[in-house]
């Protein structure tokens, strides 16, 4: 019966309710207003942090509470919970055990979605292979959206959407916990690494199982694009999915029939029995073996959506990444500065610590989430000169890494910029890539980068 009230797509007139009313949570409270349904927003935050919030939910005349959740949310006949909101609240268990579903502002959105998706989703490298795609595919001229996780909400745009367009998503495994029909014409897994462990009980395996979600619902029709090389996810789909979909797998060496891989020093994909060399690993724009990776998926997902090899090279080799991604600062008297605000977990820093052959100044901290530093020593060891430890998580790092390196701590972002300075000789890169949350001393990462870059170019 639950499973019924779901699969109902119509909408008009029934009882809703929104758990957040960040972001997505007003896009898809407008989505669903817009298709008569009544609709009702709960959030947690105060009426100060949430004013723009308030004044769009007025202007659309739909009822809302903030500063806690109380059970009006339960007088509904489903009920939408935003990303940032955790599955495990008291409110969502008794929805639970009243029977009344819950599920993503992913998952509703696609009901009105006209458009194929391409659904990205991975520990790391999300946004870049997101926003690559969409790049590859506007010089190509496929009309498409880029959203989702990051930019706007789906709910934002999928009206806008046709069957002529693609809807890009960068799709987080929050967004995952709560679908039932959601089914991208194409699915990318580009690592599974462990993260957001504390919204998860600790436990790996559920992390892992949330993922994988995003091909439950494929069928032989569609595609699945995954990292042959990440261990993880090559188990995950050998397990799961190779039964009901059509897999394509990407790697470093030529390990399977078709997907993509190196070749003679060239990206090359091989779809459909057809060898295409797209170009040479020199000329992609971005730096590192994880662009790599997500150049060879982007390249991989393009391909299937019809965009022309000369797109697709040329977009590889223009584009330059993006915001808070390894992103490049300034120089400052022979010192380099580096953004990598986006690096939320110990896998991403891992990344980013192979990118650079100078010695680097790393800080490094934050809102930990359970995070095992270890992986990291053998790279700062080699890598890293001095690490600034920050945010709350700073004890933590002191106590990883004193004995390896030499680690000071900062008590704000600016003291941080400043003693990484001291430390910074002509030659050197200044690498903020905290492997944390920003939500100690940020609102979030990109905050925390803003922040770092206003002070770095302010010196």
């Amino acid at each position: 019966m639950l499973m019924e009230n779901v699969i109902d797509k119509n909408i008009e007139h029934r009882k809703i309710s929104v758990l957040g009313a960040a972001r997505s949570g007003v896009a898809v409270a407008r989505l669903l207003a817009s298709k008569g349904a009544n609709v009702f927003v709960s959030d947690c935050e105060s009426e100060e942090k949430l004013r723009a919030s308030v004044q769009e939910l007025k202007s659309l005349g739909v009822k809302y509470e903030i500063g806690g959740h109380t059970e009006r949310i339960l007088e509904a006949d489903l009920i939408v919970i935003s990303p940032g909101v955790p599955s495990n609240i008291s409110i969502v268990d008794k929805a639970n055990q009243k029977e009344i579903p819950v599920i993503s502002e992913l998952e509703i959105s696609s009901w009105f979605c006209k458009a194929p998706i391409i659904a990205v989703t991975g520990t790391n490298g999300k946004t870049t292979t997101t926003i690559l795609i969409g790049k590859i595919l506007d010089d190509a001229g496929i009309k498409n959206i880029v959203g989702g996780n990051i930019g706007t909400a789906f709910s934002g745009f999928v009206q806008s959407l046709d069957e002529k367009s693609v809807a890009v998503l960068e799709v987080s495994s929050f967004q995952l916990d709560h679908i039932i029909t959601f089914r991208p014409k194409i699915s990318i897994i580009l690592n599974i690494t462990p993260d957001h462990l504390d919204r998860y009980d600790h436990n790996f395996e559920k992390y892992i199982a949330s993922k994988c979600r995003i091909f439950e619902n494929q069928t032989n029709d569609d595609y699945l694009i995954y990292n042959y090389d990440d261990e993880e996810t090559q188990e995950q789909v050998r397990r799961l999915a190779s039964l009901h979909i059509v897999t394509l797998p990407f790697g470093i060496e030529p390990r399977f029939d078709e997907g993509a891989h190196i070749e003679n020093g060239k990206l090359t994909t091989v779809l459909r029995g057809l060898r295409t060399e797209i170009i040479d690993v020199e000329q992609i724009g971005i730096r590192g073996i994880h662009n790599l990776y997500n150049s060879m998926a982007a390249t991989l997902a393009a391909h299937l959506t019809g965009a022309r090899v000369s797109s697709i090279f040329s977009t590889l080799e223009n584009f330059k990444g993006v915001e808070h991604r390894l992103e490049f600062v300034r120089e400052l008297n022979g010192v380099v500065y580096i953004n990598d605000s986006k690096a939320t977990n110990v896998s991403s820093v891992w990344y980013a610590l192979q990118v650079y052959n100078q010695p680097l100044i790393l800080m490094l901290g934050g809102r930990d989430k359970g995070n095992d530093y270890s992986k990291l020593t053998e790279l700062i060891e080699k890598h890293v000169k001095t690490i600034i430890a920050i945010g709350e998580s700073a004890d933590k790092v002191c106590q990883e890494f004193s004995g390896i390196k030499p680690v000071v701590k900062a008590d704000t972002m600016e003291d941080a910029v400043n003693k990484a300075g001291k430390f910074a000789i002509n030659g050197d890169i200044v690498l903020l890539s905290p492997a944390c949350a920003s939500f100690d001393w940020f609102q979030n990462y990109e905050h925390r980068g803003r922040v770092f870059k206003q002070i770095v170019n302010s010196l």
